[in-house]
């Protein structure tokens, strides 16, 4: 049984990650910034924030853990490198920290194995660039100081308690009947991982020592198409799904959006394809990923049980209205 710290823990990777933690009977310490956790006295709790070097750096003192396992991206406000080594130093010296990166490591394109060049340090997308330099730093560490690094860079995350609009936006529109956008001819691809898979990842790259040293790419194999995801997704809530095509020149022009509502097809789905080549996480760690419509069914499942959510179509509505007027 091992005394492990999860910064994080509360969310979507960290919820999937402490419950296998706890069945595996392993000591779980929470590092989070909120007033409690979905687990009760199950698991102990620092309070803090892990952007704050001198606060993590006194957090920390004088505790002792077997492994860290550290998935936290502030989403408003970044983390750096700088961040991320202030927890490394402080908790070392330890038998592995397992540091979750994700594909956006790569540039755009593919297939990448994980010795591909990751993107510069001043790369535009900065989660990217942040999560490449983080690596690098703690790969450095490692090299340095010989802490046992392991990185885990895993493609779309689902799962239940996802925070961001992804699967939930067609689970909800597939549900109430509704037609379903997909940007242009809907041949651009996507790879998906369930955070359930991260978790047992980052849990086998804790346990073996080949791990040490190395990234995983996490995602499905072969990658999927958006038409394809939307027709998966309806065969895994047992409906069909009416899809209707719009131009991304025609959803720019009306104001659908990436990030921020209205949001034309989930959260940050319609973007440039990263993929990634996932052999290494089977080869080195035996980790069979879940097939994706497999554990989008299980998602569908959970998310059934969840109080519903009101939906806006309003938007949607006028993107018909104006493919009408053609």
């Amino acid at each position: 049984m091992a005394r492990v710290l999860v910064i994080g823990g509360t969310q979507l990777i960290g919820r999937a990650l402490v419950e296998q933690l706890l069945a595996r009977g392993d000591t779980v310490v929470l590092l989070h910034r909120g007033d409690t956790t979905p687990y009760g006295d199950r698991v102990e709790s620092i309070r803090c924030d892990r952007n704050d070097v001198t606060a993590v750096e006194r957090a920390l003192s004088g505790q002792r853990f077997d492994v860290v396992y550290d998935n936290v991206y502030d989403w408003q406000r970044g983390t750096t490198p700088d961040q991320v080594l202030a927890a490394a130093r402080a908790t070392a010296p330890v038998s592995r920290y397992v540091f979750t990166s994700s594909v956006a490591v790569y540039p755009s394109g593919g297939v990448n194995t994980e010795e591909a060049a990751m993107v510069p340090i001043d790369h535009a997308d900065v989660y990217g660039a942040q999560k490449a330099n983080t690596e690098r730093a703690l790969f450095a560490l490692g090299r340095s100081t010989g802490l046992p690094v392991s990185t885990l860079r895993p493609a779309f995350i689902y799962g239940p308690h996802n925070a961001f609009d992804r699967e939930a936006f067609f689970f909800d529109r597939l549900r109430d009947g509704r037609p379903i956008i997909i940007p242009g001819d809907g041949q651009a691809t996507m790879q998906w991982v369930s955070a359930r898979d991260v978790a047992r990842a980052a849990i086998l790259a804790a346990t073996h020592d080949a791990a040490i040293g190395q990234a995983f790419n996490l995602g499905n194999d072969p990658p999927i198409t958006q038409l394809d995801f939307v027709h998966l997704l309806a065969r895994a809530t047992g409906r069909e799904a009416n899809v209707v095509h719009v131009s991304r020149a025609r959803i720019a022009r009306l104001g659908g959006s990436l990030m921020q509502p209205p949001n034309y097809f989930g959260v940050y789905l319609d973007i440039p394809a990263i993929t990634a080549d996932s052999t290494r996480v089977t080869t080195q760690l035996g980790l069979a990923l879940t097939p994706l419509e497999d554990g989008m069914r299980e998602t569908f499942a959970w998310h059934e049980t969840q109080p519903r959510v009101t939906r806006d179509y309003a938007w949607e509505d006028a993107v018909l209205r104006d493919l009408s007027g053609d």
